[in-house]
């Protein structure tokens, strides 16, 4: 019953006519999904999809974030007592969410306004409109924990501009809501203060048909200028050193440009792919390599396996250190093992893409059947 109460309060449900306003309230947290609140947004997203009543849903988060992603320190927690199974089926669960989502037959308004990372790009980008703010911080920080892009990032990744996608998984820069409309990952920006209005407008929606919320969001929408220094106005050398084949050559890219101009985001971008986990630079750029050409679906059992693999921990332990040196001791001094990109072999990294051999039986993730899909939803099979 304790269990049931927490998932009630760290998810708060309002009911306006035929709108469903649900709101993420653990914000002492920045709102980390944990496994209750995943649980009770799958089953209300279920509930919700059932009832021809709700028209539409809007998800938003209580405190300076939207969501700062999954509640990793669970998982430790359970891999260090020896149950990395617990932690599968917190993913498994997140990812069966993230493919719900993602396939939906309502239209689903995220407001990003704060922060918004791994798992919480998760639970909104999939989603048919993600609104960012002046306040809005995205982020896949996944490699500096010893993680990778998951919760079908390979997916959303893989199909911005060019190889921006490599650019924001391997290295977990973070943008602004003004860089998340142009790449893509958001679909419209509202000024803060307008907010209130908007959602407001939106409540007024009487039909689950997408086009009636898009014409109100679109009257709300701006288009903010791109800051001087940002990342997105650097696609020309993103492109041109995230193509390459292999993480050492996108380094030996990278470090060649900065030999040809002294360039602090270069010598940034450098530094934060030498600091995170060998094993997860790889793992990520192949994930997100394969997923350009896979539906959302197979990118999440694909990303289950990797994840499983992750945390099992046979063959890297990096996400229990990189957890400790950034979330537990915060030291951020991680020691990865493999310590060297050329020690982290292509052998290593294959094995992340095969099934969990395991006594007792692992099995893939098993996608719920889905139907009545809208064309959207059917284009991302």
């Amino acid at each position: 019953m304790a269990v049931e109460m927490a998932s009630h309060s760290q998810v708060l449900v309002e009911e306006k006519s035929g709108v469903r306003i649900l709101t993420l309230n653990r914000p002492k947290q920045l709102n980390a999904l944990s496994f209750q609140m995943i649980s009770r947004l799958l089953q209300l997203c279920l509930a919700y999809e059932e009832d021809p009543s709700v028209k539409l849903v809007i998800l938003k988060g209580l405190g300076r974030a939207f969501c700062a992603g999954g509640d990793v320190a669970a998982v430790v927690r359970d891999i260090k007592q020896g149950n990395w199974r617990l932690g599968a089926n917190y993913f498994s669960d997140e990812y069966i969410l993230n493919y719900v989502m993602a396939t939906y037959s309502k239209p689903q308004v995220s407001i990003l306004n704060g922060i918004v990372m791994g798992g919480g790009a998760g639970v909104s980008v999939h989603g048919r409109f993600r609104i960012a703010t002046e306040n809005t911080v995205f982020a896949m920080p996944e490699t500096a924990l010893g993680l990778f892009p998951d919760i079908g990032a390979s997916y959303f990744l893989s199909r911005l501009p060019g190889f921006f996608g490599e650019y924001v998984g391997l290295t977990g820069a973070r943008l602004d809501g003004a860089e998340m409309l142009t790449c893509g990952l958001a679909t419209h920006f509202v000024p803060s203060k307008r907010l209130t209005a908007l959602e407001a407008d939106l409540c007024s929606v009487g039909s689950s048909d997408p086009t009636f919320a898009s014409t109100i969001l679109d009257a709300y929408n701006q288009k903010p200028r791109l800051k001087q220094q940002s990342a997105y106005r650097r696609l020309d050398v993103i492109d041109k050193c995230f193509s390459r084949r292999t993480v050492e050559e996108i380094i030996s890219a990278l470090e060649r440009e900065a030999t040809q101009e002294a360039d602090g985001w270069i010598s940034a971008t450098i530094l934060s792919l030498k600091k995170a986990s060998p094993a997860s630079l790889k793992i990520s750029l192949r994930s997100i390599r394969e997923g350009r050409l896979q539906g959302v679906g197979q990118c999440l059992i694909r990303e289950y396996r990797m994840v499983c693999h992750v945390i099992k921990g046979e063959i890297s332990k990096d996400f229990v250190e990189g957890c400790r040196a950034i979330l537990v001791d915060k030291d951020k001094n991680p020691k990865w093992e493999p310590r060297r990109l050329e020690d982290m072999k292509d052998s290593m990294v294959e094995k992340y893409f095969t099934r969990v051999e395991e006594e007792g039986e692992w099995e893939d993730l098993k996608l719920p059947a889905r139907k009545n899909l809208p064309a959207i939803a059917i284009s991302k099979l």
